[in-house]
């Protein structure tokens, strides 16, 4: 059976430095979360035994995946294998924004622990 949340009921997280994060939902197999990086905020290198996919719709972020450096901006995809090392920073004026999907699903205690 499905289900819906609503945005009214969910909570943003601040992880680092100018990195919030809000957990949108999740099943069995994933799950998916909103994320705003404020100028000059960052997400420090880290890594996760989940696969990762995620969008930017706003903004910009400077990201590093497994040593590479990008430049990511609205309409980009990322893909972070699991156990890649990643990073990222809002070099720009104004926040970036966008969402990631996990599998396995996240657990709260997963993030940058």
């Amino acid at each position: 059976m499905g289900n819906i949340v609503y945005d009214s009921d969910l909570v943003e997280q601040s992880i680092s430095d100018g990195f919030h994060v809000t957990r949108i939902g999740r099943n069995d197999l994933m799950s998916i979360q909103r994320w705003v990086c404020d100028p000059g905020g960052s997400f420090p290198e880290h890594s996760h035994p989940h696969q990762q996919i995620g969008y930017v719709y706003r903004g910009e972020m400077h990201v590093s995946i497994d040593g590479e450096q990008y430049v990511l901006g609205p309409g980009d995809t990322y893909i972070v294998e699991g156990n890649e090392t990643h990073a990222g920073t809002n070099e720009g004026d104004e926040p970036a924004e966008g969402v990631d999907i996990f599998s396995p699903p996240l657990k709260d205690s997963d993030w940058i622990g």
